[in-house]
C-alpha cells in the first residue's frame, strides 16, 4: 500500500515539474554569474587582467548573496561553461534544436 502512494506522490511531482518546464519555469537558484557580468569578465581578460583584480569590480544582482562580490570558483566556473559552448557550438545548436522539438512534439494536439 505505501509503495503505491509513493508511485502516486512520484508521479504528480513528475507530471508537475513537466507542466511547469512547458511553462517556461525551471526551478533552482538564480545565477550568480549573469550575461553582463561573464561578457565584463571576458572583455577585461582580453586587456590583460587577471580574474582575481576583476572579482572585487562584479556584484551579484538577485538572490540571498544580492550585492555581494561572486566567488573566484564562481567565475572560473562560468568561463569554463562558456569555453565549452565556444569549443563545441554545434553540439549546443543540436542541443537546442532538439530541446525545441520536445516542445513542439509536448505541444501537439494528442
Amino acid at each position: 500500500m505505501a509503495e503505491t502512494e509513493r508511485e502516486n506522490i512520484r508521479e504528480s511531482t513528475l507530471e508537475g515539474l513537466d507542466a511547469a518546464a512547458r511553462k517556461g519555469n525551471h526551478g533552482g537558484r538564480p545565477p550568480v554569474i549573469t550575461d553582463d557580468m561573464l561578457h565584463t569578465v571576458l572583455r577585461r581578460r582580453a586587456n590583460g587582467e587577471t580574474v582575481e583584480d576583476i572579482q572585487p569590480d562584479l556584484l551579484i544582482p538577485t538572490g540571498r548573496r544580492k550585492g555581494q562580490n561572486p566567488s573566484l570558483s564562481s567565475i572560473y566556473r562560468a568561463l569554463a561553461e562558456h569555453e565549452k559552448t565556444q569549443v563545441y557550438p554545434e553540439a549546443v545548436e543540436t542541443a537546442h534544436a532538439d530541446f525545441a522539438a520536445l516542445q513542439q512534439r509536448d505541444r501537439s494536439p494528442k
